[in-house]
């Protein structure tokens, strides 16, 4: 198995003859069109518009099977796993497997949950591998038929071992490598049905740990991101944008940039103002002194603490109607009913994406400037491909992009409008020459896009047993999607989806209601690992602790007995509990907590137990246990590593990271003061992976759920409750103070 970078990646796809013209062997085309079945003259004919093709393979005379990569490669291993899956039901020899990233092409490669190139939301291996098991079993047919007809026996007494086609009765073996000699494509690939795919026993790599194809080359230096591009004559870019989004440049003094050496050109941008220069440093010193004033915004009097409150009041009022997420019986009525009402407010802070390659990219443009070569890691080539076309008044087929590893994502390389790619295209033009555009830490904090602050209010009825019979969670916060497409926004009814996400109630509540209050502030916002979920269920199972010990209740008896509709979330919460040794009791000054969640399909619970310096307000998470039913694990270990990196990833939403904002501006400037963990921060983290017989499911954002335990660890050590998250040690010792009355 290798990786085989040797193809650049053209947005103008494969066309026919490129399918066909790959020297000695034997290349399909594949696709799948909301069924199952081979769409019409697949094989030899680019297929209709409607359908959408996902991956291709090409079997070679020397027996190695080059199989497309169409999901991009953010440290997740999808480059490995989606691959893997193909060569499995293939029957595949993967130490003759070599994979290559694929063009940017809808058509041809788009994510089926999203019609689009696009790799977010953990939907890689739930969404193609179905449709990849499907194409990688048809063209095992073709194999077995080809050799069934040149050995003249019926295609049922054959059968493979990977790379080989076997005739048991006769002892006779041929290669693929062979196959591929004379073998023929049909008009119309051979029908083949779900029932027809291998068993889960049967699967020689799915399920078992394989190596990630990217870790070598990142661990020796020689992985490519897009920094590290180099070409010809190239120059550098910087960009100073808008401190408050919206605004455009009012006046530029560019005379300090002109006068440093190596600048090349200042550029004038719609909301910005770029330089080129012949060194990163010239460009970076040449932007710091530009003297630039901007129009003026109505987010220029934001103030994130003052509107906080603003949120809050929002949210703890239920007289304007918001919008619907969850909605179950008469919540109103069984609130006036129940014998005993619970209610809580929760807020939660902005976050930062922190992805640990600065935002990049590298253009060389045309004379004409109506096309261009692209160098960027993206979240999303199809965006990024109508992002730059558009940015040139051009069509996205004289855009050529070339898909690089990327160094971190997290949502914050998916945004539509692409501005980093945008960036190096018109300094290019400007130039023109080609441009490498790098966003400094600084540049990416203040024009970041953040995970929205909210306000939440949560009321519950409960009936004189004990039981929730009523769930009221209003969210007050600006909305994400609203931020990255309006249209998008608009088709879905302008339900802020991003947020809701994690509010969503897994428990057997009668009665239940989540809406969303939207505000308007002109922040810029975005998707982040985990969407929505990381601040619901701190809010939410925070909640469900607090009405637990309101009764005088075990927290997981209490959960236990609101889930008697969800085996698999029982199960789940059993083992985490099991895990974490819930009934042990804990040294002085050390607490347990547990939540739980359905995330997108995947089932998980999480418990953690955590300590706190009183003095400080320092909270010390000590030990993380996450159980996770996912379904079908495709890579185990790797799944394994995607909880942990997820749980990481949210402690310090957690705990300390929060992005404020005064007169519109982003206070934060670099990782000194937007604090992340560090490997002192770090608790033990132990996964049991619950492999169910149930489709696979994502397991990338799920980890993202642990504030919630946390919250509720810390409460259990300290017998207090900080419900603004993150647990800042201002705020700790604030709720400290309060306990004792100091």
């Amino acid at each position: 198995m290798a990786l085989d970078n040797r193809h650049l990646n053209a947005q103008g796809g494969v066309r026919r003859r490129e399918f066909l013209a790959h020297g000695a062997g034997l290349t399909f085309a594949l696709s799948f069109a909301g069924g199952l079945s081979a769409a019409p003259s697949e094989a030899h004919a680019q297929p209709a518009s409607d359908v959408l093709q996902t991956a291709w393979v090409t079997i070679r005379t020397d027996n190695t099977i080059t199989i497309m990569s169409a999901a991009a490669e953010l440290g997740q291993g999808s480059m490995t796993s989606l691959p893997l899956i193909f060569a499995d039901e293939l029957d595949a020899d993967w130490s003759k497997v070599k994979i290559q990233v694929s063009p940017s092409d809808d058509k041809l490669y788009g994510n089926p949950r999203y019609v689009i190139m696009y790799t977010a939301g953990s939907s890689g291996v739930q969404t193609y591998f179905k449709p990849l098991r499907i194409k990688a079993a048809q063209v095992r047919r073709v194999l077995l038929d080809s050799v069934a007809t040149r050995w003249r026996v019926p295609r049922g007494e054959l059968t493979t071992e990977p790379n080989v086609v076997v005739h048991r009765a006769s002892g006779r073996r041929i290669s693929y490598g062979e196959i591929a000699q004379f073998a023929r494509m049909p008009e119309v690939l051979p029908e083949v049905a779900e029932a027809d795919l291998k068993t889960s026993k049967d699967f020689r790599y799915i399920g078992k740990d394989t190596m990630r194809i990217d870790v070598p080359s990142k661990v020796d230096g020689s992985a490519q991101f897009s920094i590290d591009v180099q070409l010809p004559g190239m120059l550098y870019g910087a960009v100073l944008r808008t401190p408050v989004h919206g605004a455009k440049p009012a006046t530029v003094d560019d005379s300090g940039a002109l006068r440093i050496r190596d600048v090349v050109k200042v550029v004038s941008l719609p909301d910005a103002v770029g330089i080129v220069a012949k060194t990163p440093e010239a460009a970076f010193a040449a932007k710091a002194s530009l003297k630039v004033t901007w129009t003026k915004m109505p987010a220029d009097s934001f103030d994130s603490d003052e509107a906080f409150e603003r949120y809050a009041r929002a949210a703890r009022n239920f007289g304007p109607e918001g919008k619907n997420w969850q909605k179950t019986g008469d919540v109103a009525a069984a609130l006036t009913a129940a014998a005993i009402v619970v209610e809580a407010e929760y807020r939660t802070d902005f976050n930062y994406h922190a992805q640990l390659e600065p935002l990049n990219s590298v253009a060389s443009v045309n004379e004409a400037g109506d096309g261009a070569e692209i160098w960027a890691g993206t979240q999303a080539p199809t965006s990024s491909v109508a992002a730059a076309a558009q940015a040139l008044g051009t069509t996205p087929d004289k855009i050529v992009l070339h898909r690089t590893l990327v160094g971190g994502a997290f949502g914050r390389r998916g945004a539509p409008d692409m501005e980093f790619v945008v960036d190096s295209v018109l300094l290019s033009r400007a130039a023109k020459s080609p441009v490498k555009v790098i966003w400094t830490r600084e540049d990416d904090v203040h024009s970041g896009r953040f995970r929205p602050m909210t306000a939440r209010y949560l009321r519950a009825g409960l009936d004189a047993q004990g039981n929730v019979v009523a769930w009221r969670h209003r969210i007050s916060s600006e909305s994400a999607l609203a931020f990255l497409s309006t249209e998008r926004f608009k088709a879905r009814g302008e339900i802020p989806s991003f947020v809701f996400h994690g509010s969503e109630e897994p428990y057997d509540f009668p009665n239940r209601l989540v809406d969303h209050i939207r505000q308007i502030d002109g922040i810029r916002l975005s998707a982040m690992r985990g969407t929505g979920y990381p601040h619901s269920v701190f809010a939410a199972e925070s909640f469900m602790d607090e009405i637990a010990l309101s009764q005088k209740a075990d927290p997981v008896e209490f959960r236990m007995r609101h889930l008697t509709k969800a085996p698999r979330m029982r199960e789940v919460l059993k083992v985490a509990v099991e895990m974490a040794d819930w009934k042990r009791k804990r040294p002085q000054g050390r607490g347990l907590g547990v939540c739980l969640r359905e995330h997108g399909g995947t089932y998980i619970a999480l418990a953690a137990e955590v300590s706190v310096d009183t003095s400080t307000g320092a909270v010390k998470v000590h030990d993380v246990w996450a159980a996770v039913d996912a379904g079908l694990v495709v890579q185990p270990d790797n799944a394994v590593a995607q909880v942990e990196g997820a749980i990481t990833f949210t402690l310090g939403a957690a705990l300390f990271e929060r992005v404020t904002v005064k007169a519109g501006k982003v206070e934060q400037n670099n990782f000194y003061d937007y604090r992340l963990p560090r490997m002192s921060d770090l608790p033990n983290i132990e996964v049991k992976l619950l492999s169910t017989d149930n489709p696979p499911m994502g397991v990338g954002e799920v980890g993202a759920n642990v504030p919630g335990a946390i919250a509720n660890a810390f409460a259990a050590a300290t017998g207090v409750r900080v419900r603004h998250m993150p647990l800042t040690q201002e705020r700790v010792l604030d709720a400290l103070r309060a306990k004792t009355g100091a």
